[in-house]
């Protein structure tokens, strides 16, 4: 990945509307990891992404200019967590956490359902 050395840190430029060799720069460090799930998956078109932010609304706005206005519908449906916890959208993310888009799951059972087919769920996203 192209970028300038700064410190011993690569760095990439940051478009926010700031003229070049002004702006300011996000660092590698400011990667964090972006799991998607279900739909959200599905109009990303992955499962998992490596975002810049420094916050969790940071992250979801690069994603959002990413992967565009289907992402930008499904995301104002999800839940987001930071490492296992839902967390508001201000919360500071690093490269270390993980910010995982879950959408609502639909379901339920029609009664036929026995023992052996019946799963529970958790809170907790599917890690993998």
């Amino acid at each position: 990945m192209a970028g300038q050395t700064t410190q011993g840190r690569r760095t990439l430029p940051c478009d926010d509307g700031i003229p070049a060799g002004t702006g300011r720069q996000v660092t590698l460090d400011d990667m964090a990891i972006m799991r998607l799930f279900a739909s959200a998956r599905e109009v990303a078109g992955r499962g998992r992404d490596e975002v810049p932010g420094a916050t969790v609304a940071e992250v979801l706005a690069t994603a959002t200019e990413r992967y565009g206005t289907g992402f930008a519908a499904v995301l104002d449906s999800c839940r987001v967590w930071v490492n296992g916890e839902a967390v508001p959208h201000d919360t500071q993310v690093g490269p270390d956490d993980e910010v995982a888009v879950l959408p609502p799951v639909s379901g339920g059972a029609d009664g036929t359902a026995d023992a052996a087919t019946t799963t529970t769920t958790s809170e907790e996203p599917c890690r993998g």
